[in-house]
């Protein structure tokens, strides 16, 4: 994924061309473009339309329809907290609490960085490792205060790594 925060035309225009002609386009364009971009930038909007000849509000729609889509920009690392009903008997909240706590981030924020976004989510389809959390596509489970900090220990020490 490149840096979330700048939009390149030129990266836009090259993932448009790959997908013109395809029917039923729309989806994997805008899954190209976000990542490309961490996001689906708002002003790739009507190009993309253009291309695919549909109206702005229907590329519009199918990016606000899907919760994999965002129109603004995410952080390196998109933390998922379940809040499934096995995860929450085992105790999602006060895993939600301390990761919040650690990143000084609320529910749908990204820090200033962009290195974090925290999120929840109805069910992560892990039930059998509640409570359970991902970063982007990786999942962990049977999450306890010291697990939950040695991830984030994690994923820190990459981000500064890098």
């Amino acid at each position: 994924m490149k840096d979330s925060t700048r939009f390149d035309s030129e990266t836009l225009d090259r993932i448009i061309e790959k997908h013109r002609e395809a029917s039923w386009g729309l989806i994997p364009l805008l899954q190209e473009v976000q990542e490309a971009f961490g996001y689906v930038p708002p002003e790739s909007i009507e190009p993309i339309a253009e291309a695919l000849r549909l109206f702005p509000a229907q590329v519009q729609g199918v990016v606000t329809f899907y919760s994999g889509f965002s129109l603004k920009p995410k952080g390196r690392y998109v933390l998922k907290v379940c809040r499934g009903t096995a995860c929450h008997v085992k105790g999602s909240r006060s895993i939600l609490r301390l990761i919040q706590k650690e990143l000084d981030l609320k529910e749908g924020e990204t820090s200033p960085d962009y290195q974090f976004t925290l999120e929840t989510v109805a069910c992560l389809g892990a039930c059998f490792l509640a409570p359970t959390m991902m970063v982007n596509r990786d999942y962990f489970g049977r999450l306890n205060p010291t697990k939950v900090t040695s991830v984030l220990s994690e994923y820190r020490k990459d981000r500064e790594e890098a």
